[in-house]
């Protein structure tokens, strides 16, 4: 029996993080058929697509995307594009893509572009979007952190960690919590850890109040829009680019930053910053374990070190951590 996507000890992470082995555990995405997280949600994503008679499925990506939505596009005998940023995908998921007979669209620009013109693309008849916009994405990404809280048998832990891109995930696993703690599948709801890559750090900027001293909320249902709004134009203004090698979280603009922050006021969670030497230094410590992931996927690993330096993070905390894909990049 091969690894699957299941909640793994890690002894040398775990020392490395500065918590018990037995207190943290760590859930490698890598293992799912094309290699990351995308497959949980694209599965849910690509039937609902072929229910609704959809004969084209259409995403922007910077790797994994394209490999998943590939993947079960040449399953489903469907067609496949991806918008993909000019240099700024992952060369090995790339070539996933080109394997399962996907389409490439280079588009002049960063994701936030290519995901624009992906969305312009999907309204052609019979073509239906795949990127995490799309609510039966996030629905099957709850599989997730379910899966994670099932090994556990239903043991909430205090904290789940995962790296903060477009926040499909953040969002998929605060909308899980919700639902199992009004089902009383969970007594406790345990805290979200956003950890976002230094050159692409939207949210930590707006969530921790750096841009303008104003603390970006969810506040029931009434989150500042205008805040957001005020940022992506400032964004533009400076020509600030999202830049890190970790390609799955370089990201400016996340496309689920309001269920992010509806998740973020449930849990009650915490949004931080990793630089690219500390994501790097996080999957080499995974790799000592003898497992493998992306380098966005160290982002948890280091940014649970980070929170557990500043004891936000306690030392008898109960924490799962995501990694969330594969190595694919190369890092040099």
């Amino acid at each position: 029996e091969g690894r699957q996507s299941k909640p793994y000890h890690m002894s040398k992470v775990a020392e490395f993080v500065g918590l018990d082995n037995e207190n943290v555990v760590f859930q490698p995405e890598g293992y799912n058929p094309s290699g990351s997280f995308k497959d949980n949600g694209m599965s849910a994503a690509v039937t609902h697509g072929k229910m609704m008679g959809a004969k084209k499925i259409i995403c922007a990506s910077t790797g994994n995307t394209s490999a998943s939505a590939g993947m079960f596009a040449a399953n489903e005998n469907m067609e496949c594009d991806v918008y993909i940023p000019e240099g700024e995908i992952a060369p090995g998921k790339l070539s996933q893509a080109y394997q399962f007979g996907t389409q490439m669209i280079h588009v002049d620009g960063n994701f936030d572009d290519a995901f624009t013109r992906s969305l312009e693309a999907a309204k052609e008849p019979g073509s239906y979007t795949v990127n995490s916009i799309n609510p039966f994405r996030i629905e099957g990404q709850k599989t997730i952190p379910y899966r994670a809280l099932e090994f556990l048998e239903w043991e909430t832990p205090d904290w789940i960690v995962y790296p903060g891109g477009a926040l499909g995930n953040t969002s998929s696993c605060g909308k899980c919590l919700m639902e199992l703690h009004e089902w009383g599948w969970i007594k406790k709801i345990p805290r979200i850890a956003v950890i976002n890559a230094e050159g692409a750090n939207t949210l930590d900027v707006l969530y921790n109040g750096k841009f303008n001293d104003v603390e970006l909320r969810w506040n029931k249902g009434n989150a500042d829009t205008e805040l957001i709004k005020n940022y992506y134009i400032e964004m533009d203004k400076k020509h600030i680019r999202p830049k890190t090698k970790a390609t799955a979280i370089q990201i400016g603009k996340p496309a689920n930053i309001l269920k992010g922050l509806r998740a973020l006021e449930f849990t009650d969670g915490v949004v931080t910053t990793v630089t690219d030497k500390e994501m790097l230094d996080g999957m080499s410590v995974v790799g000592l374990n003898g497992f493998d992931c992306e380098m966005a996927s160290g982002a948890s690993i280091a940014g649970i070190k980070k929170l557990r330096d500043k004891e936000i993070i306690k030392k008898d905390d109960k924490v799962i951590g995501i990694l969330t894909g594969r190595q694919k990049e190369p890092l040099l």
